[in-house]
Parts: C-alpha cells; sequence; structure tokens
C-alpha cells in the first residue's frame, strides 16, 4: 500500500504546483487518511518541498479500524502535548525556506489560520479547496474491496434481525441490536447512526429511533451502513409488520421500487449526475408524489458516508467507472408512514456487466 499513498500525494502535488504551490497542508481526516494511511486524532499531513510528513500530536495508534500509516511516511511527533500540529507543521515549512502553502479552507478554523500566520507570517496562504476530495472520488479495488466487505457485514447484520420477532420492540433498541451485530461480523463501527421507523416514522430519512414500539400491520423501514477499514457503506429496506400488506403499502413500495430501480440502471459511466437523479425523481413526481421529496437521490461513499458525488437536481458532473454511489429513493406520507429502499453499487461499463450492487438483501415487500 505504501506505493499506492505515495502516488495519490503525487499526483496532489502535481495539482498544487500546476497552481503555483509549493507545499500543502491537508488536516481534514478522511483526507489524512487517504493520503496517508491514517489519520490519529488532530493529525495533519505536510506535502513540502523535500519530503512528506505526518504531524501528530503522540504516536499513532496501531488500531486495524484506525488504519496504519504509510511506513515510508516520516512521522513528527510533537515534542509536548497541547500542540498543534497544523500549527507545528507550518512552521516547519518556513524554517525550511517555502514561500506559499496550499491549506484546506473549508476545514481549517480561525484559531488555526491565526496561529499559521503567527509562526509564519510571511508564508503565503492559497486555497487547496476540494482537491483531495475529488481524487477520492474514483476508487481503487482495494478500495472497492473494504466497501464490499462492510457491504456484506450489513446484509448479515439485517438478515438476523429479519429472522428475530419485532413486534413490541422499539426502534431504539432495534438499532442498538444491529449496530452490535455490525461489529460482531466484524466492522469497526457503524458508518453512521442506525435508523429504524416505524408506523408513521417509516421511510424518513435520516430518522432518529424513538421509544415507538414496532406495531402489527407497521411499515418498518431501516437504513444502516458498517465501515470496514475505515470504508462506509449504507443500506436501507422497508417491510410490511407481522400481516399481508394493505393495498396502499403495496402501491407505495412499488412505487419507490420503480423509482430505485430506474436511478440504479442510469448509472454507467459518463451519465451526469443529475440524469441519475431524474430518472428516480421522475417516477415519484409523475404519480403525484414530487413534493417533499429527500433533496438528492443519492450520494458518494467510501472514508465518508456522504461525500462526492452529489445525485441531486442540480448537481454538475458525470460519472466515472469505478465510483461507488448510493441509490436510495423514498417516500413518506405524514401520519401514515412510507418507504425508502437504499442501495450501495459501484459504477461500472456495460462491458463488466454494468453497476455493481454491493448491498444484496433482498428488495421483495417482506411481511415479517
Amino acid at each position: 500500500m505504501s506505493e499506492v499513498y505515495a502516488s495519490r500525494r503525487t499526483r496532489l502535488r502535481e495539482r498544487c504546483n500546476a497552481s503555483g504551490n509549493a507545499a500543502a497542508l491537508v488536516s481534514r481526516p478522511a483526507n489524512v487518511r487517504y493520503l496517508a494511511g491514517a489519520a490519529p486524532q488532530g493529525a495533519v499531513l505536510l506535502l513540502g518541498r523535500d519530503e512528506d510528513l505526518l504531524v501528530c500530536t503522540g504516536p499513532p495508534d496501531d488500531r486495524p479500524g484506525d488504519g496504519r500509516p504509510d511506513e515510508k511516511l516520516p512521522v513528527h511527533v510533537l515534542p509536548r502535548a497541547g500542540g498543534d500540529p497544523a500549527v507545528a507543521a507550518a512552521g516547519i515549512l518556513a524554517a525550511q525556506g517555502a514561500d506559499s502553502l496550499a491549506v484546506e479552507e473549508h476545514h481549517l478554523t480561525v484559531a488555526r489560520h491565526r496561529g499559521l500566520r503567527s509562526v509564519a507570517p510571511r508564508l503565503r496562504l492559497a486555497d487547496l479547496g476540494g482537491a483531495v476530495e475529488q481524487l477520492r472520488v474514483v476508487k481503487d479495488e482495494e478500495e472497492i474491496s473494504c466497501l464490499r466487505i462492510g457491504a456484506e457485514i450489513a446484509d448479515q447484520a439485517l438478515g438476523e434481525l429479519l429472522e428475530s420477532i419485532l413486534v413490541g420492540r422499539t426502534e431504539r433498541h432495534l438499532a442498538l441490536e444491529l449496530e452490535r451485530r455490525l461489529v460482531d461480523h466484524g466492522a469497526d463501527g457503524p458508518a453512521f447512526p442506525t435508523s429504524v421507523g416505524t408506523g408513521p416514522h417509516s421511510g424518513r430519512r435520516g430518522h432518529r429511533p424513538t421509544d415507538r414500539r414496532v406495531e402489527e400491520g407497521d411499515f418498518l423501514s431501516v437504513c444502516l451502513g458498517a465501515t470496514y477499514r475505515g470504508y462506509r457503506c449504507e443500506i436501507g429496506r422497508t417491510f410490511v409488520i407481522g400481516t399481508s400488506p394493505a393495498d396502499w403499502q403495496v402501491e407505495l413500495y412499488d412505487l419507490v421500487f420503480a423509482a430505485q430501480r430506474a436511478g440504479r440502471e442510469s448509472l454507467v459511466p459518463g451519465a451526469a449526475y443529475r440524469d441519475v437523479d431524474r430518472a428516480a425523481r421522475q417516477v415519484l413526481d409523475s404519480a403525484g408524489y414530487g413534493q417533499g421529496l429527500p433533496v438528492m437521490t443519492g450520494h458518494g461513499v467510501g472514508l465518508e458516508i456522504d461525500e462526492d458525488p452529489q445525485l441531486a437536481p442540480a448537481a454538475m458532473g458525470k460519472l466515472d467507472a469505478c465510483v461507488p454511489v448510493t441509490v436510495e429513493p423514498g417516500v413518506h406520507l405524514p401520519g401514515r408512514g412510507g418507504v425508502r429502499i437504499d442501495d450501495t453499487l459501484v459504477v461500472r461499463p456495460e462491458a463488466d456487466g454494468g453497476p455493481e450492487l454491493l448491498t444484496i438483501t433482498t428488495k421483495e415487500l417482506l411481511a415479517l
């Protein structure tokens, strides 16, 4: 992996040099991990003129879930507690005689910015922007393998829950059990807070579990994800509890399923982000559910659960191969409940079989 991290840093350095910056300071944790293999708390990565340096407040942990720093990347541990690695990195660079530094302004706090100025007043600060995030969009096969394993873990945890008795249990209890099962099956932890919605809560995006108990005839919507070696995926499914579904539940489910299928089938290299969103959205819009739909149909996943690209009406850009995304349309009817179906897929060309579905739990409307 050392060569992989070195190659990523080289690509970033080339971007910096092209914009007239001799060095870059990366502080966003996911970006540090992408370039260095690990992101100890508060650590920053300095891409210097002569060498790259991981600057930390203490020795990096050796826990698999936290990643391991590139063994060929020098690590600088601050000599005393309480120091700021970003400020220390700027001081190191200034001592080398550099005149410019690109920083992640979208992540840099005002206090850190002042600290950089205090130790390197002559250093010209420029904005690195989303350069690292852009590099992260297309995944290599090692990254996709981590996402695939995470998806298998999430599928396994969800499948086991569906085999248990659900009536009478609270949303909060079910969410906690799912998160425990994720860890039991080898996940670093949940990719995000697990959402379980029952009855009138079902179908809400990002619903926080409550003490409402599962009742006969409820829709039950679940959205969970696993983190494996830092990479995060997600899956969402909706079920009916205890009895045969009512007619309105079948109709609503079939509609959301059709929208989700339209979105999945549009995941081809070269497709515009907005066109993927439109494919799913217009199915729901034509059925009269255009109002109140989520702001996006899906998003990228990786070291963060919500990263570029955004599959939204105003999103600019086109899909590349080897980009993992979610497709997660849903409809919520206030006071009644709703349906959400969510998969993680990897964009692949038709010659390779089309989009690769990572989350494979059935999308059939099950009565549990």
